[in-house]
C-alpha cells in the first residue's frame, strides 16, 4: 500500500522482480554450474543497461561466464519454435499487469517497429521483411506490439514477430487475440497509417472491434473549387477540399469485396508573421464502431498513439545490441527491453505513485528509466565484479589528441 512518504526500491529488488518474471514465464533452468539462470539474466541486464552486446558485457564483468557460454545457454534454454517463444514472452509482459486495466474497456494501440539488418537470414528468407530504405538497408527484422493507453501509462501487453509473408491483417488478428485472451476489453484501437487497407478494415469489422486510423490519400490532389466540381470528386482526395470540419463516409473496394467506413475531417488554420490566416491541409481519419463527439476529438485522441514512439525510444535505451542472426534470440532481446519498461511503469504506479482521489499521481522525477537500468547494472557488477578500474591500461596505439603536426 502507498503511504504519504515515497516507498523506496533498492537495486536488488528490481533485479529480482525482473529475473523472477522471466524465469517463471520462460521456464528457464540452469545450464551448468556456472551458467545458471541468475547469472545469464544478470549478464543480459548489464548489457541492456550499457546498451552493448553480450560479448562486451562478459568482458567487462570479471567473474561472468564467457560470451560463447552465454549464447549456448540461451540457445538451449529458449523454445525451438517461434510461436511457443512468443507465448512465453507475452506471458512475461502481462505478468505485472494491473487488475484495474481489466475492469473497463480501454483504448489500445498497435504499431510496428523495424530493426535494420545488414546480414543474411538465419535459415530462410521469410525471416527478413523488406521495406523503405533506412539506415543503409531495406531489410529489417520487424516486430509488432499491442499497448494499453490509460491516463499517461502505457503497458505493452503483447508482442509478435512479423514474418516476410505476414499481412497486416494477420498481425492485427494475432495481437487482438492475445489481448482478448488476457481479458482486455477494447474501447477502440488506434492504428498507424500503414494499416490502412481493405483487408485490415474488413477483419476489424468482422471482429466487431472499433478502430481509428488516418486515411492514406493516393493520386494527385484535386483542384476543384466550385461546389459542382467538388460533388463529382471520388476517392479520399475529395476530403482534402473541405473548408470546414465534419463527418463523411467512404467506401473501400477492390472490385471483389468492399467495406464502408466513417470519415472525420479536421480542418486546421494558422497565422503567419504578418497576422494573415492560412489553411493547412485537413487531417482525415477513418473510424468504425463508435462515433467521435467532434473531428477535433478524433484528432486529439489519435495524438495519444504517438506515445508508442516514445516507448520505442525508451526501449532502444535498454535493448541489448547483437549481430546474431537467430530470430529467437533477437525477439528475446526486444521483449527483454519491453519487459524492463513495463517494470518501470509498474514501479511508478504501485510503489512511487501517490493516490489522488480515484487516480494515481505519477512522480517520474523520482525514478527515470535510465536510473532503473543503472540499478540493474550495479547488481551485476556487485555479483561478478567489474574489470573497469582506474588502473585499466590505455592503448598505446591510439591516435593522439590535438591538431595534426605541420609538415616541414
Amino acid at each position: 500500500m502507498r503511504s504519504r512518504r515515497n516507498d523506496g526500491l533498492c537495486a536488488r529488488e528490481a533485479s529480482n522482480i525482473a529475473a523472477g518474471i522471466l524465469q517463471r514465464s520462460l521456464n528457464l533452468v540452469d545450464h551448468g554450474p556456472k551458467c545458471t539462470v541468475h547469472a545469464i539474466l544478470l549478464v543480459l541486464f548489464f548489457a541492456a543497461a550499457r546498451v552493448t552486446s553480450i560479448f562486451d558485457a562478459c568482458r567487462r564483468l570479471a567473474r561472468a561466464p564467457s560470451d560463447q557460454a552465454v549464447r549456448n545457454a540461451l540457445d538451449a534454454m529458449l523454445p525451438r519454435q517461434m510461436p511457443a517463444l512468443e507465448r512465453r514472452l507475452n506471458d512475461a509482459l502481462a505478468d505485472r499487469l494491473p487488475r484495474g486495466l481489466l475492469k473497463r474497456a480501454r483504448p489500445l494501440a498497435i504499431d510496428t517497429h523495424n530493426d535494420p539488418y545488414y546480414g543474411q537470414p538465419y535459415k530462410r528468407a521469410n525471416e527478413l521483411r523488406r521495406g523503405k530504405r533506412e539506415r543503409g538497408t531495406s531489410r529489417f527484422h520487424c516486430y509488432a506490439t499491442l499497448c494499453v493507453l490509460h491516463r499517461g501509462r502505457r503497458y505493452t501487453v503483447a508482442a509478435t514477430y512479423v514474418w516476410r509473408r505476414d499481412s497486416y491483417a494477420q498481425v492485427v488478428r494475432r495481437l487482438l487475440e492475445r489481448g482478448r485472451a488476457l481479458g482486455l476489453r477494447v474501447r477502440y484501437v488506434l492504428l498507424d497509417r500503414a494499416f490502412y487497407n481493405l483487408a485490415v478494415v474488413r477483419d476489424l469489422q468482422a471482429l466487431r472491434c472499433p478502430f481509428l486510423m488516418p486515411v492514406v490519400h493516393r493520386g494527385r490532389r484535386p483542384k476543384a473549387k466550385t461546389p459542382e466540381q467538388l460533388a463529382r470528386l471520388k476517392g479520399t482526395r475529395r476530403f482534402l477540399c473541405w473548408r470546414r470540419s465534419g463527418f463523411g463516409e467512404h467506401r473501400m473496394d477492390n472490385r471483389k469485396v468492399h467495406a464502408t467506413v466513417r470519415v472525420a475531417v479536421a480542418c486546421r488554420t494558422y497565422r503567419t508573421r504578418t497576422g494573415k490566416l492560412r489553411r493547412k491541409a485537413p487531417l482525415v481519419f477513418a473510424f468504425w464502431g463508435f462515433r467521435p463527439c467532434s473531428p477535433a476529438w478524433a484528432k486529439d485522441r489519435y495524438r495519444t498513439r504517438f506515445g508508442i514512439e516514445s516507448s520505442y525510444r525508451q526501449v532502444n535505451q535498454g535493448r541489448v545490441r547483437t549481430c546474431c542472426r537467430n530470430p529467437r534470440v533477437r525477439l528475446l532481446l526486444v521483449a527483454l527491453a519491453l519487459l524492463l519498461r513495463n517494470l518501470w511503469v509498474w514501479i511508478h504506479e504501485r510503489v512511487l505513485g501517490r493516490r489522488r482521489g480515484t487516480g494515481v499521481q505519477l512522480q517520474l522525477h523520482l525514478l527515470r528509466f535510465r536510473t532503473l537500468l543503472l540499478m540493474l547494472q550495479r547488481c551485476a557488477e556487485e555479483t561478478f565484479g567489474c574489470t573497469e578500474t582506474g588502473s585499466t591500461p590505455i592503448c598505446l596505439h591510439a591516435r593522439p589528441l590535438g591538431p595534426p603536426p605541420v609538415p616541414g
